[in-house]
């Protein structure tokens, strides 16, 4: 058996045999995670899952402010901007395809390897959106090159946030992992408030310049933050979860299939529990934009002010509700955060109606960095935790990344519609964002509470379906 290394818990985290020394009996011995290991990799994680995130929302941002009158000047001031949201969303339909194939190739070669891909695949497209020509310099080629790009950058993102999540998770020890496995989420907030930044800086310019080239900077920006992944991500070793895995010869021959013979009723849990804060994130975060600025006449920079503030805020929730779900659980945190984001949106839209400042920024702090934050703090660590070893990138990635074009890719489309529909009122909007969240609290009542499961040890379940494929 592969030697064992204790954690600051005293729990047991198995490595392999590879760069061992012998100990006084002769037996191998890995030496033990440092701390600075773990604070490298938790940085590589949250620069990671900032430049996914900035790449995402300044993209939401940009659909909904600028990008109908570049891509889609023949329209009507709403079909444009929801053809720019028909572009944004095609994202999300890449994000599972790429879920799958670089999960695989996650549980097959590792988590470090795949994550040096997803970065480079992620920055390199939103740069590139950022030299693309206008549909008046080339016509219809320019819609086309932003919808390849765009679903370029939704494939690689597919993985990103699943591979930095394991990175954090494998090595963090067992009595912090909800705090350690929420750490990640910091550069979601992170990717948000940079892109908001950039975004607001650029929009400041006069609106001819703005229009000609400002809107253009904050995208070439994404190539400075990419290099320092990459800086940061060269010297990170392999988890010793994974090292284990590989030296004992159980890393799957096919993840997925064996994901669904071992955990197909984690994955529906998942499917559904995921739909409520990808939905709240896009909801909150891109189509307010487009409501409080078209329907309440509310000054763009006040609500951009207004969703940097709820961002920073998240700085200080992230770990807050990590750690909690380390103290009560995955379950009760996450089941919270969907109760309280159902019970809330109306009085949030009729906090917005208002128009005052106060009640504004009070609004989107209570949806954005609360009700959101709890289901998303705690779905790292229970996503992590409910899938073997040898499928756990797979099962990380489909879990999180299936529903996305539904719960996140379309979202903005359809609060958009349903606001048109109800003619300029948010009800069936909110009524929309109540069945979503019923949605996740039923997925997650019915799923397994995981704090404290070993990560490092493979399910007999696992291992009978394999034998049996292979016989």
């Amino acid at each position: 058996p592969c030697p064992t290394d204790q954690a600051s818990d005293g729990s047991s985290i198995r490595t392999s045999s590879k760069n061992t020394k012998s100990n006084m009996n002769g037996e191998k011995e890995m030496p033990p995670v440092t701390r600075g290991m773990i604070r490298t990799t938790l940085l590589s994680a949250i620069i990671g899952t900032a430049v996914e995130w900035y790449d995402f929302y300044l993209y939401a941002t940009a659909a909904a402010v600028i990008f109908n009158k570049l891509f889609f000047p023949s329209y009507s001031h709403l079909i444009g901007t929801l053809l720019a949201y028909a572009t944004f969303a095609v994202g999300f339909f890449a994000r599972p395809v790429g879920g799958v194939v670089f999960g695989r190739f996650g549980d097959r070669i590792g988590r470090k390897r795949v994550l040096v891909i997803t970065l480079l695949l992620m920055g390199g497209s939103t740069t590139a959106i950022g030299l693309l020509p206008t549909s008046m310099q080339i016509g219809i080629w320019a819609p086309i090159l932003l919808v390849v790009l765009r679903a370029i950058q939704g494939f690689g993102s597919g993985a990103e946030y699943a591979g930095a999540v394991l990175m954090t998770i494998e090595y963090a020890p067992a009595n912090r992992r909800g705090l350690y496995g929420a750490v990640p989420y910091v550069g979601v907030a992170a990717g948000l408030l940079l892109s908001l930044v950039s975004f607001s800086w650029a929009s400041a310019l006069p609106q001819q310049e703005f229009v000609a080239w400002g809107w253009r900077i904050p995208f070439l920006l994404s190539a400075l933050v990419v290099a320092l992944g990459m800086l940061l991500r060269s010297t990170l070793r392999e988890t010793p979860v994974f090292e284990h895995l590989r030296a004992l010869g159980h890393t799957s021959r096919a993840p997925l299939r064996d994901l669904f013979a071992v955990a197909r009723r984690e994955i529906f849990c998942a499917w559904g529990a995921r739909l409520g804060d990808n939905s709240l994130a896009y909801i909150y975060e891109s189509f307010i934009i487009v409501y409080a600025t078209q329907q309440l006449d509310i000054p763009r920079p006040r609500i951009l002010s207004a969703l940097m503030v709820s961002a920073a805020l998240q700085f200080l929730t992230v770990p807050l509700f990590g750690w909690l779900s380390d103290r009560v659980g995955r379950k009760p945190v996450y089941f919270g955060g969907a109760v309280l984001s159902g019970l809330f949106v109306f009085p949030f839209f009729a906090m917005l109606r208002t128009r005052n400042t106060f009640m504004l920024y009070a609004a989107l702090f209570v949806v954005s960095s609360v009700a959101k934050i709890m289901m998303t703090s705690a779905q790292s660590p229970w996503f992590a935790e409910m899938f073997p070893a040898s499928v756990r990138y797979t099962g990380f990635s489909v879990a999180r990344e299936v529903t996305s074009p539904l719960s996140g890719g379309i979202a903005p489309i359809i609060a958009t519609a349903l606001l048109a529909a109800g003619g300029g009122s948010p009800h069936l909007v909110a009524w929309y964002v109540v069945a979503l969240a019923c949605i996740t609290a039923i997925s997650v009542a019915c799923g397994p509470e995981t704090r404290g499961r070993s990560l490092d040890t493979e399910t007999a379940a696992i291992q009978t379906a394999v034998s049996a494929r292979e016989s």
